[in-house]
């Protein structure tokens, strides 16, 4: 629950470890089951290379779309999470990797490797989220098209 009140420097430190572990927890199993919200602000700002959407509704909404999309459309779906840290005062970062099988008959391979940056408000929320892909989403729909990597 949001609450308009700026921490003091040691509640803030705890908070951002507390958003670290939450991080950790949700971002493997993203595709399997729901995140935790309550670290989000109402008025989150997600952007990626083919998305931006405004409010916790949507992003929501981009959680349950991924999941959805990922069991239909994958035999396998991963979500690797290599490092969760801190690297500014208001700002945690996530490396990651996306690997999957498609549910087509050549069984093509997804694979992309991405970081998200997330930036925090002075109550210790996360306000803005930006995902950045080492390929373009052109170069990712390609690997669906070709049978090895």
């Amino acid at each position: 629950m949001e609450t308009n009140l700026q921490l003091t420097p040691e509640e803030y430190r705890t908070q951002i470890e507390r958003i670290i572990a939450i991080l950790k927890e949700d971002l493997p199993t993203l595709f399997e089951r729901d995140i935790s919200y309550d670290i989000y602000t109402s008025d989150i700002d997600f952007i990626d290379p083919v998305n931006r959407f405004k409010g916790k509704l949507s992003y929501r909404i981009i959680f349950w779309t991924l999941r959805f999309h990922g069991q239909l459309f994958f035999t396998e779906l991963y979500f690797d999470l290599h490092d969760v840290q801190q690297t500014a005062s208001d700002i945690i970062t996530a490396n990651w990797t996306v690997r999957g099988t498609l549910r087509l008959p050549w069984k093509p391979q997804l694979f992309f490797n991405g970081y998200s940056t997330y930036k925090l408000n002075l109550e210790g929320l996360i306000y803005y989220h930006q995902d950045t892909w080492d390929r373009s989403p052109q170069a990712i729909l390609k690997q669906f098209l070709s049978s090895s990597l």
